[in-house]
């Protein structure tokens, strides 16, 4: 007498599966593949010229002869031989400082009107978002000139109003600089895009509490709406701190190419500019360059690190 088990027979074998290691190595050599574009990209296009204008800072080069090798020279050139490079540093450095949190502030402002309820709000997001996608062209800078000119549309403005002003606002040291903030102010729609994005966020719970605790409209947007922003602002501080550092379209064709008056709109990516292609100094030009995006690294550092005391989040 057979004793048969009552477990399920396994079904034969019809061919041998493949291992997971060669399994694993075949999905790797495809996903290699379709990433060949992008790593080829990124060798020949970004870490191949970023290596070699990093060898370039350190080397004197015309374009048209071969590079020599001079060490720290530009470096120590440009700090301690080159007025024109301090120049260019500090008027920067104050177009960052004001401009970019006028900008935040603005798109903020336009955000939170636009988060009231107002009708038709795709299409004010739209009209509202068109600054930031022709701001920075050349079009709206040749504009902009006409508008600030001795003769241009403010001044004609003014006129209206029984105030007669001959001022070319981009001809004078003291107010050519601000039409390049007002420009980059007015450029503040791809920050109001996030910011309205981070409003609708926001639960309404947390406003019906500020209510029932007696809080305005002023304390809520201080206690409620603006904490929970924090990380938004973050976001939003940083890609226009980064963008601002590297102004150039409209300084370029604002200022003549020349910087404007007193070298008063002279940025530094339009004096690296005339450093590489003026003066045929590339070696020079792609220390300053490795020297402006050490500043913006530190910037952005900074920031990161300054975060930690005032930016909260929804889990903490």
């Amino acid at each position: 007498m057979t004793i048969t088990s009552g477990l399920p027979r396994a079904a034969p074998t019809t061919g041998a599966k493949p291992a997971p290691t060669s399994r694993r190595r075949s999905q790797g050599a495809w996903a290699l593949l379709f990433l060949s574009p992008w790593i080829v990209g990124l060798v020949v296009l970004t870490a191949g010229p970023l290596l070699a204008s990093l060898y370039l800072s350190f080397t004197h080069y015309d374009l048209l002869s071969t590079p020599r090798w001079a060490g720290l020279e530009n470096y120590t050139r440009m700090f301690t031989a080159d007025p024109l490079w301090r120049k260019s540093a500090v008027v920067t450095l104050v177009y960052v400082a004001v401009a970019v949190p006028l900008q935040l502030a603005f798109a903020l402002l336009l955000a939170t009107i636009l988060n009231r309820g107002v009708k038709a709000l795709g299409l004010w997001r739209a009209l509202y978002y068109l600054p930031s996608l022709f701001g920075s062209s050349v079009a709206i800078a040749i504009l902009w000139r006409e508008i600030f000119g001795a003769d241009g549309l403010l001044n004609n403005l003014l006129g209206l109003i029984g105030i007669e002003s001959t001022t070319s606002w981009i001809g004078d040291p003291t107010w050519s600089l601000g039409t390049l903030v007002l420009l980059r102010v007015w450029e503040f729609g791809s920050p109001m895009i996030i910011f309205l994005a981070g409003l609708r966020q926001i639960p309404a719970e947390l406003y019906e509490s500020a209510s029932l605790d007696g809080a305005g409209t002023v304390r809520k947007f201080f206690s409620v709406t603006l904490p929970m922003l924090t990380p938004i602002i973050l976001f939003n501080l940083i890609l226009q701190v980064i963008s601002a550092f590297q102004v150039f379209n409209s300084a370029f064709i604002i200022g003549g190419g020349q910087g404007g008056p007193g070298n008063s709109m002279l940025v530094y990516t339009l004096y690296l500019y005339q450093a590489a292609f003026n003066n045929f100094e590339m070696g020079y030009a792609a220390a300053m360059a490795w020297v402006l995006l050490t500043i913006i690294a530190a910037v952005t550092a900074v920031n990161f690190w300054l975060s930690r005391y005032w930016v909260h989040y929804a889990d903490e």
